[in-house]
């Protein structure tokens, strides 16, 4: 049985195991490397200010965004299931807001030396493929690291990024004008149709399809997403990512904005500003979670790296 280790693990450790996964070069991004930079607006809706005081939430303000799919760059679209991530800034320099979310409402870890472990056994051998049997007994071991595989293989992918709906997987205590404090997730609903599940397009579909779909739909018309908080309760599990609260998708929700996508960026902006977990306007505050702790740090290390 392979268990979890207490010591070694690091943000530093973290990032060089998810470039040794994805056999990246220093300078590449650890996650999401294959994307595509986006500009926009966000637009506030008038019940923002109940959940939260933070002007990047409650103010009218560009927006700067990032799609990707995450593995390297060399990876084809059509590979499914596979994570995708949308990040976005909010706000101005004075009241920035980073906002990183993923196609999945789970992390695969609950803490830093469980995350270590789960991608060590996951780094490829001489042949190519990870281990199978470390594969196995750990994720025997470990069974809440599959609960995000599990999601995303029971919840098929529509075949645009513009149609997927995105969470980040922490929870976040958002402060209100009355110094009122509660725990919400945040959750992204693209608005409109969706598109067909990658699976049932995948194979008449290039590689780069969902980067080409992307372009092509800003080229005709704006991308929405409505900017979601779901409200936590007394009680909720805020401290294991690997676990959704209960009954999380029939919980009250709260629109606070929606983000409106108008035009392709050059990848060089989104390069150059990096979105930074540790960027929340005052009125949304660090997740507790020990997973966040760590990726603050991992996005610092990373960038410097890639600098």
């Amino acid at each position: 049985m392979i268990r979890v280790p207490t010591g070694g693990a690091t943000p530093a450790s973290i990032v060089d195991t998810l470039k040794a996964m994805a056999g990246a070069s220093p300078k590449a991004r650890a996650r999401f490397a294959k994307g595509r930079c986006v500009r926009g607006t966000y637009i506030p809706s008038d019940r923002a200010e109940e959940i939260t005081k933070s002007r990047s939430f409650t103010g009218a303000s560009r927006v700067v965004a990032r799609f990707a799919v995450d593995g390297n760059s060399r990876m084809p679209d059509t590979d499914n299931p596979v994570l995708r991530g949308f990040s976005f800034r909010l706000g101005d320099v004075d009241h920035r807001s980073d906002i990183l979310t993923q196609s999945a409402p789970v992390h695969y870890a609950r803490t830093l030396a469980q995350m270590l472990a789960y991608l060590k056994v996951r780094v490829p051998t001489p042949d190519g493929r990870p281990d199978p049997d470390k594969f196995e007994a750990f994720s025997t071991a470990n069974p809440e690291t599959l609960h995000q595989a599990s999601y995303m293989a029971a919840h098929p992918l529509p075949a645009s990024f513009a149609d997927t709906t995105y969470w980040a997987v922490h929870s976040f205590p958002a402060t209100n004008g009355r110094d009122e404090t509660q725990f919400i997730k945040f959750k992204i609903v693209p608005v409109g149709n969706r598109a067909a599940p990658t699976e049932d397009v995948a194979e008449t579909k290039p590689g780069a399809f969902l980067h080409d779909d992307l372009q092509s739909r800003i080229a005709a018309r704006d991308i929405r997403f409505s900017l979601m908080a779901v409200l936590g309760r007394p009680g909720d599990p805020i401290l294991d990512v690997t676990t959704r609260w209960p009954d999380e998708d029939q919980r009250e929700t709260v629109r606070l904005g929606t983000i409106v996508i108008t035009a392709i960026e050059a990848n060089e902006v989104c390069d150059a500003l990096a979105f930074d977990p540790a960027a929340l306007a005052e009125g949304i505050g660090y997740p507790p979670d020990e997973i966040f702790a760590a990726r603050r740090a991992a996005y610092a290390t990373s960038l410097a790296q890639r600098r």
